[in-house]
């Protein structure tokens, strides 16, 4: 009996369904690459100075995490969390938690500093820090008026 929760696409309360859209240029995952996808939440704030993500990935240790940086501005989190299997004479009564690999992808907006990309896990949160260009400044010469 398999405990993966499923979804079907044209169920607007499947979470398979709001996983498909792709809003604000988030870049869907590709099942092929990820057959196993795991209800990973991130949460994106723009800061002055950086964009900082924010994944919530209990169970999942430092080791199980990846953060890539691809061509194109493509910010890519992955990973796998382990599933716990019973112990001898021991038997499932109920599995709501996920396992498997998982994997968001996050298309970055121009001015992101890619080769400056900081990653920090803790308390089974993943922090992104992808900081920014600094915006320039405008220079303002004064032209003198002849006549």
């Amino acid at each position: 009996m398999s405990l993966v929760r499923s979804g079907h696409v044209f169920d607007p309360l499947s979470l398979d369904f709001w996983a498909s859209a792709d809003p604000l240029g988030v870049v869907r995952p590709l099942a092929e690459q990820c057959p196993v996808l795991t209800n990973v939440r991130v949460d994106w704030k723009e800061t002055p100075a950086a964009h900082v993500l924010r994944a919530d990935l209990p169970g999942v240790g430092k080791d199980a995490a990846r953060v890539e940086v691809e061509d194109g501005g493509v910010l890519v989190i992955s990973g796998e969390r382990a599933r716990e299997e019973p112990g001898e004479g021991e038997a499932w009564r109920l599995v709501e938690r996920s396992s498997g690999r998982f994997q968001r992808r996050f298309r970055l907006p121009r001015g992101a500093r890619l080769d400056q990309v900081r990653a920090a896990m803790e308390d089974g949160v993943l922090t992104v820090t992808v900081p920014k260009e600094e915006a320039k400044k405008p220079q303002v010469k004064t032209v003198e008026i002849s006549g």
